[in-house]
């Protein structure tokens, strides 16, 4: 037997896919015999299964190869390893002719910055003239983690699905472009002749401009890889003042319970919500007052079951920053 010392997600990461979530450990049922396996899900939009005694794939990853980087001098990895199952579970490329928009100006306006950049699909890497990013380095899947179903090898993850612009530009051009573009970030990099510019694309009406589910949450077959199901994730109620089901942008993570449920907060909009784990259909939702960026948790206190998720908003996400943790529990008889 083989073990390895270690599995790595994005060899030569410029592109921000490190791992940043819990790793998952379960033992499946597989044809009457267990096995024990470990899950990553990545920013990249993609779930990485190992075997826990080797440490090698236990579905199946292929080396890919990407495309090369256009700044001299730098040599990055000629490929990626890309699972094969389950199948990336938010998209990893974005054209002018994807743009969304609830009208014609925005939409234009979204065209105008897709067209804009560099698009090669995922792993483009950062460039002078912009590069953008889908999943953007928020994820695809981030520091929330997932929740594993061990009655079903049910994995049920959540993601995020929005597009980032990266941009390199000479350092002497920093300071100035921190005066034209006070909304994004633009940092340094210690030994490299160039600072890096990153921002969402977003339209004038501050929505994204790559076309909904902003975030989603599915569930996994990990015995096979096929996704079981796959839902948008959260409305514009507090974004917009819209109950559309869009998705949002996702931080924290799932819970799964034995009574068959999945609890969640995590979306833009102020709600702490349980699916069905079976059919991952909405079955409630408690209101919060601010977004529950967290992940929940559950106990049992006198016989009464209670959720407890933390509601603390974040000014990063233009939601109300709050310091409240919040309880709920079925009526008593």
């Amino acid at each position: 037997m083989c073990i390895r010392d270690s599995y790595q997600f994005s060899p030569n990461d410029p592109y921000d896919y490190d791992g940043v979530n819990e790793l998952v450990h379960a033992t499946l049922e597989i044809d009457g015999k267990p096995r024990r396996v470990i899950m990553q899900a990545n920013r990249n939009g993609f779930l990485y299964v190992l075997d826990r005694a080797t440490g090698e794939p236990f579905l199946p990853v292929a080396e890919v190869p990407i495309p090369a980087s256009e700044i001299e001098g730098e040599v990055l990895s000629p490929t990626q390893p890309i699972p094969l199952a389950p199948p990336q579970l938010v998209p990893s490329r974005v054209s002018k002719g994807d743009a969304f928009g609830i009208t014609w100006v925005d939409k234009r306006n979204c065209e105008k910055q897709f067209a804009a950049h560099k698009s090669d699909g995922l792993y483009t890497p950062p460039s002078y003239g912009g590069s953008l990013f889908m999943p953007f380095t928020g994820g695809g899947a981030n520091w929330g983690g997932a929740a594993y179903d061990p009655t079903r090898n049910l994995l049920v993850i959540n993601m995020s699905n929005l597009a980032h612009v990266i941009s390199l530009l000479p350092n002497e051009q920093m300071d100035q472009a921190r005066e034209v573009f006070h909304d994004q970030q633009i940092s340094p990099m210690r030994g490299a002749p160039y600072a890096a510019r990153r921002g969402m694309v977003m339209s004038q009406f501050d929505l994204p401009c790559n076309p909904p589910p902003w975030g989603i949450i599915a569930g996994i077959d990990l015995a096979s890889g096929a996704v079981v199901w796959r839902r948008p994730l959260g409305t514009l109620e507090d974004m917009a003042g819209l109950p559309l089901e869009l998705g949002t942008p996702t931080y924290g993570g799932p819970i799964a319970t034995s009574g068959d449920l999945i609890f969640i907060a995590s979306t833009m909009d102020y709600y702490l919500r349980a699916l069905s784990t079976e059919t991952g259909e909405e079955l409630w939702r408690g209101r919060l007052p601010t977004s529950g960026n967290a992940t929940p948790m559950t106990y049992m206190w006198r016989g009464r079951q209670y959720v407890v998720i933390y509601a603390g908003g974040s000014s990063r996400l233009q939601t109300p920053r709050d310091d409240k943790i919040i309880a709920f529990a079925l009526p008593q008889e």
